[in-house]
């Protein structure tokens, strides 16, 4: 007994005509798990502080970029960004200003450091 189209489970051509998930997007860097949770951390507390109040990201073909804002109408006050073409350079992670880069490095956590203002003993 041979199959025709017509007996054949609908739902294996769909499986093979749709895309996988992680094929849908191929080329395109983001942050990892670890990478966003300190970012939205750091996020967090200015928000509380008040200094903060919106965010974007972008997820392109050669970087992925965490955009901060004091208003949501205004320019990006600090970008956050990984472009892993720097990663033996320069480093892949930047802090960048509305007036230049702040600073670039290998380690995340690092890079930060620069606007995490945390509360210092006096």
């Amino acid at each position: 007994m041979s199959l025709t189209p017509e007996d054949a489970d609908p739902s294996e051509q769909r499986a093979v005509a749709r895309p996988t998930a992680a094929n849908a997007q191929p080329n395109r860097v983001t942050f990892n798990r670890l990478e966003l949770n300190r970012i939205l951390n750091l996020y967090g507390r200015m928000v509380a502080d008040g200094e903060w109040r919106d965010y974007a990201i972008d997820f392109l073909k050669d970087r992925a970029v965490f955009s901060v804002f004091r208003r949501a109408s205004e320019v990006p006050i600090y970008r956050i960004e990984k472009d892993p073409r720097l990663a033996r350079k320069q480093g892949m992670y930047s802090v960048i200003s509305a007036t230049g880069i702040l600073r670039r490095g290998h380690e995340l956590e690092r890079v930060l450091l620069v606007i995490d203002r945390k509360l210092a003993v006096v």
